[in-house]
C-alpha cells in the first residue's frame, strides 16, 4: 500500500462530448513512500547522534560517615586564627574571624565583596600558618535564598578554597545579627 499523490483512474471524463474519442490525460503518479522512509531515517539519525544536555551540578565534598569506632576519637583542634565564619543572609554576608564575634557585613560584589575579604584573610593565614590552612565556616540564615547558597559556593570555587564547611547557625549568632541590623537601622 503505497502513499500516492495525483494519478488518474483512467475513466473518461464527463463533460463535452464530441465526435472524436479523447484520449484520457494521465497525471503523473508520485510515490511518497521513499520520502517518508527518508524522513524517518533522518529523524532517527539526528535523535541518536545529538548529545543530550546533562545537568550542571556543583560538586560538594562531604565527609565520610562516622562509625561506632570513630565516635570515641576526638576531632583535631583547630586554631581560631585560621577560621572565618560567614553568616549568609539575603544578598548580604555577615562575617567574623576567629571566635570573637566582631561582626562585619559585605555582599557578593566582585571587587569589594566577600571574595576580597576571603583573599585578604587567606593571605593573613598563609603568612602565619602556611598554604591551604584557612577554614571557612558557612552558615545560612533563615532569610537566605537558594541563590545566596549557590553564590557563596561559587565564591569558594572561584578562590579555590579547599577547606570549608556548611554548618547550622546558632541562636547566639542569630541574635548578634539581629542586634547588628537594629544598630545599623538606628544609624541610618
Amino acid at each position: 500500500m503505497a502513499a500516492e499523490v495525483g494519478g488518474d483512474s483512467g475513466a473518461p471524463k464527463k463533460g463535452k462530448k464530441s465526435g472524436k474519442a479523447h484520449k484520457p490525460k494521465k497525471r503523473p503518479r508520485i510515490d511518497m513512500t521513499p520520502m517518508v522512509d527518508l524522513g524517518f531515517l533522518l529523524l532517527t539519525f539526528f535523535v541518536l547522534t545529538t548529545t543530550m544536555s546533562t545537568p550542571n551540578t556543583m560538586p560538594v565534598v562531604v565527609p565520610p560517615k562516622i562509625t561506632e569506632k570513630d565516635k570515641d576519637v576526638e576531632p583535631p583542634k583547630i586554631s581560631e586564627d585560621k577560621v572565618i565564619t560567614l553568616l549568609v543572609s539575603r544578598g548580604k554576608i555577615y562575617y567574623y574571624a576567629g571566635l570573637e564575634k566582631n561582626l562585619q557585613v559585605t555582599d557578593f560584589s566582585p571587587k569589594t565583596g566577600i571574595r576580597k575579604i576571603l583573599l585578604e584573610r587567606r593571605a593573613e593565614v598563609e603568612a602565619n600558618y602556611g598554604k591551604d590552612e584557612m577554614i571557612v565556616i558557612i552558615k545560612m540564615m533563615e532569610d537566605a535564598q537558594y541563590r545566596d547558597f549557590v553564590d557563596i559556593l561559587d565564591e569558594m570555587a572561584v578562590i579555590n578554597q579547599k577547606k570549608y564547611a556548611l554548618v547550622e547557625i546558632t541562636p547566639e549568632e542569630k541574635d548578634i545579627v539581629e542586634e547588628y541590623r537594629k544598630t545599623m537601622e538606628k544609624t541610618l
